[in-house]
């Protein structure tokens, strides 16, 4: 499973940008992420992928 991480910003190695810390604007959200990921970690182990997907993966 994998968060989402965003763009580098111009031409910023990947790498770099995955292991960066959050910026200041994204500290706020940081809770909201982690529950989220949590959330969706333990769907997967109980329900299976297909519904950690349909739940997770939407747009919002």
């Amino acid at each position: 499973m994998r968060v989402g991480i965003g763009r580098p910003v111009g031409r910023q190695d990947p790498a770099d940008w995955v292991l960066s810390p959050f910026g200041k604007e994204e500290r706020p959200n940081l809770s909201i992420l982690i529950d989220d990921a949590a959330d969706a970690v333990e769907l997967l182990v109980g329900e299976g992928l297909l519904a950690a997907q349909q739940k997770h993966h939407a747009p919002r």
